[in-house]
């Protein structure tokens, strides 16, 4: 099981769901209710999201290859819109909120 940390050690997510496939990364959250607040989902590659047909809202991160946070989208809402910025490599999605001490610049450690 892989887990997501900050650089100062503070865990973001116990679990991540990758979405790696290009069938896994069309799906992504569509279809869930919810998701755990210790639970992320990081898609990549991935350039950009979009929040058609979602149910609930979503903290999201765009990092680069080696994932340094680029931009933090925070409590993207259903049938939004969100725009990675250049060297997006990687996007992590929470429940709204779950980002909420993740700042540009930061590296984040997949573990």
């Amino acid at each position: 099981m892989s887990r997501i940390l900050m650089d100062k050690g503070e865990v973001l997510a116990e679990q991540i769901l990758f979405a790696e496939t290009t069938s896994g990364r069309m799906k992504g959250l569509l279809g869930r209710a919810g998701l755990d607040r210790s639970t992320a989902m990081l898609i990549r590659p991935c350039r950009s999201i979009h929040m058609w047909f979602m149910r609930f809202s979503i903290d999201a991160a765009f990092l680069d290859a080696e994932l340094r946070v680029l931009k933090v989208s925070r409590n993207l809402k259903p049938w939004q819109l969100a725009f990675a910025p250049p060297k997006t490599h990687s996007v992590l999605e929470t429940a709204a909120g779950g980002l909420e001490r993740v700042q540009p610049g930061e590296a984040l450690i997949l573990d």
